[in-house]
């Protein structure tokens, strides 16, 4: 991590206002511990390098959020979380990610299971082209996580729950995922990871395509999660990041300039390069 400055006067206090899969790894539950170790991470776009040396603990249970201008490897960092960079050519990288101690890069691991542990949110919302209800049983039903059809419906309710969607979508569950509103199909979208109880949700800018409404009930809703998941999201907005999480790590040109809890950082960053950005002095 780059050497920071001393502690900065408060600059964003205005923002706190509020092989054979049988013989693959499984991936270990959540440990009491810290559940997202990043060392020494360095990643590359073919012969283009957009992360450096990257070292970063998340602790479990709280929300963190990565911030920084555009192209600064935020959304890259992400995806490294759960391999999605995987599928992409001409990607590499050095160092490791681990998840309760497992290094997730292990070329036993089972990725399929990686990905259900750590579940996506996408920026712009992605229903599938089914019904609400058949939305959310779909990782279930692939993963062959329910015994009866009873099993699947009361699943999919609870997931729907979760996701503070039910009252809204109950009487409508056989109905075109299409027919929600952007800010639902969002939460739709949170309900499908949430039904495969994964151990970690990844957020990349869920609320930038949404209305302030809309923003509000995803924001309530990431902190009705805190706790029983391991959020990190991607955001630009600072006031969100203010808001929600417990935890905050700026980048800069692909480097980690600044982590820690939210608070600190926002009322009295380490370094000035983090106070320009938060107050919007660049950015």
């Amino acid at each position: 991590m780059p050497a920071s400055n001393q502690g900065r006067s408060g600059g964003g206090a205005a923002l706190l206002q509020s092989p054979n899969p049988d013989q693959r790894d499984k991936l270990s539950p959540v440990k009491s511990t810290a559940v997202i170790e990043i060392e020494q991470l360095n990643f590359y776009y073919r012969k283009t390098q957009a992360l450096f040396d990257v070292n970063l603990t998340l602790p479990p249970g709280e929300i963190t959020a990565f911030i920084g201008p555009s192209g600064c490897g935020k959304s890259t960092l992400l995806r490294t979380i759960n391999r999605m960079n995987d599928t992409i050519p001409g990607v590499s990288m050095t160092g490791t990610v681990k998840i309760g101690g497992q290094n997730i890069y292990s070329s036993s691991l089972d990725v399929v299971e990686l990905r259900r542990r750590v579940g996506m949110v996408f920026q712009k919302s992605n229903p599938f082209p089914k019904s609400i209800f058949d939305n959310v049983a779909y990782g279930l039903r692939i993963n062959g996580m329910t015994k009866s059809r009873r099993e699947l419906a009361d699943r999919v309710e609870r997931s729907l729950k979760q996701a503070a969607l039910w009252d809204e979508v109950k009487d409508r569950l056989n109905q075109s995922a299409f027919g929600l509103s952007g800010g639902q199909q969002q939460r739709l979208c949170i309900a499908r990871a949430l039904a495969v109880q994964p151990q970690v949700i990844l957020m990349d800018e869920p609320c930038s395509a949404l209305d302030p409404v809309a923003t509000q009930k995803i924001e309530e809703l990431m902190l009705d999660l805190r706790g029983n998941y391991t959020i990190v999201i991607v955001t630009h907005n600072m006031q969100q990041a203010a808001r929600i999480s417990s935890y905050t790590a700026f980048f800069w040109l692909g480097k980690l300039i600044e982590f820690g809890d939210t608070e600190t950082m926002f009322m009295n960053p380490e370094s000035e390069m983090t106070e320009d950005y938060i107050t919007g002095r660049f950015g």
